[in-house]
């Protein structure tokens, strides 16, 4: 499946999944089928499984995974049809906007290590970002006042699935939901004035996310996907996650000896070669820039830049 939350003419955001140029609603196809059944307040139950909040969606776990089966089920046995809307009509919205958590790891691809004259770090680094920094595809990254180094990064971001505490490499990955494309803005001026990078990573919009969240159905193996980014065009980063110094499995595992891992949490897996600060001249992104990355399978994710 691949996961998007979309609203339609002004209404409140709610899931959906993507089916090529279509999108299905699974809230009203999901009404549809309680109602069929019989059931009486189809429409309230049918929300609070497949709510706005896509955390909340993915909390509910076996409940929401084995209602999204019936639905499947009774469409291939022709006692259902997805309700769908082209995609064309709907405005797709960060596939998720209110993590509990948003970790974001630096320096795991040895290029970007090297290009950047680092040393590979013993475990990985972690920083964070918040929810103020999620924004959707298409819309604007505000480069803050006094700005002058913004930058861009691609990223493989993987959406947990399960609570994980505590577990070994092996087996982690079945406590991933799934992925998506994480855009790490970052304004250098402000990050390389201390030892302590957040200060270049936290503004607003600094993280937008998206198109969608593909399931590990969709991606079977998250190790073997080509990053790439375009500024107005030009390629500028063109790497691999073969090629990740901490893999996915050993990321959830790292980090859940550290914190709880939640439902919704979200790893920004880090970015490979080609960011602007390290090429000569410099490439740092202004207003009326366009941005745009791509994740094998996982779609496109595009933000023009502006003033804030």
């Amino acid at each position: 499946m691949k996961l998007v939350r979309f609203s339609e003419n002004g209404h409140l955001p709610r899931p959906g999944s993507l089916k090529g140029d279509r999108v299905v609603d699974l809230a009203a196809t999901y009404e549809a089928y309680l109602d069929g059944r019989g059931v009486v307040r189809a429409r309230e139950l049918a929300l609070t499984l497949f709510p706005s909040s896509t955390r909340a969606f993915l909390q509910a776990g076996a409940a929401a995974t084995d209602a999204l089966a019936a639905m499947d089920q009774a469409v291939v046995t022709g006692r259902l049809e997805w309700i769908v809307r082209p995609l064309a009509s709907v405005r797709l919205l960060a596939p998720i906007h209110d993590p509990d958590k948003l970790i974001c790891i630096g320096l795991n691809y040895k290029d970007h290590t090297e290009e950047g004259r680092f040393q590979i770090p013993p475990e990985p680094l972690i920083f964070a970002k918040f929810a103020n920094a999620i924004l959707n595809p298409g819309e604007p990254i505000l480069r803050p006042k006094g700005c002058q180094q913004l930058d861009y990064e691609v990223e493989l971001g993987v959406v947990m699935g399960r609570t994980a505490k505590d577990i070994p490499p092996e087996g982690a990955l079945e406590y991933v939901f799934g992925y998506t494309i994480v855009h790490d803005v970052s304004a250098r001026d402000f990050q390389f004035r201390t030892s302590q990078v957040m200060g270049g990573k936290i503004s607003d919009t600094f993280a937008p996310i998206g198109p969608f969240i593909a399931d590990r159905t969709e991606i079977p193996d998250p190790h073997a996907l080509e990053l790439k980014t375009w500024v107005n065009g030009t390629l500028l980063q063109h790497g691999n996650t073969k090629n990740l110094i901490f893999d996915v499995a050993a990321l959830v595992s790292f980090l859940s000896l550290r914190l709880t891992l939640s439902p919704g949490d979200v790893i920004a897996t880090g970015t490979p070669a080609g960011v602007g600060f390290t090429r000569e001249p410099p490439v740092y992104l202004f207003p009326g820039d366009m941005v745009r990355m791509e994740i094998t399978g996982l779609g496109v994710l595009e933000n023009p830049v502006k003033d804030a």
